[in-house]
């Protein structure tokens, strides 16, 4: 789990994943340094899942499901046809703690950090 993440830089808490990550697969992880938290993240985009709806684990009021990237169609400004890189994200939120509008405000400053990483730095 990554403590205090608004405090850090995006290289800390990069470095602090890759560890935790390295540590996890290994099985050596204390239970302090999986347990707590407010928000989590499953990706099972890695495995070529396309979108899902994560199931929120106590004590976190958030989680976040991402899914797998494909290339889909959309019209362009001139009318002509233009493929992207679309990614399905579904937030699930315990409304006892967190209200869905918040929750989408969440979402919409992360379709913003995701379709323009550099502000993520600012």
């Amino acid at each position: 789990m990554i403590r205090n993440a608004e405090l850090k830089s995006l290289t800390t808490i990069s470095a602090e994943m890759r560890d935790l990550a390295e540590r996890a697969r290994a099985r050596k992880l204390k239970p302090n340094e999986y347990q707590g938290g407010s928000s989590a993240i499953s990706n099972l985009g890695m495995y070529g899942v396309r979108e899902f709806s994560a199931i929120i684990n106590p004590p976190h009021a958030t989680i976040l499901a991402v899914g797998a990237t494909r290339r889909a169609p959309v019209e362009a400004e001139d009318g002509a046809v233009k493929f992207i890189s679309q990614m399905t994200v579904t937030l699930s939120c315990d409304h006892r703690v967190v209200d869905g509008a918040l929750g989408a405000e969440l979402l919409a400053a992360f379709k913003t950090f995701v379709e323009k990483p550099v502000t993520a730095l600012v």
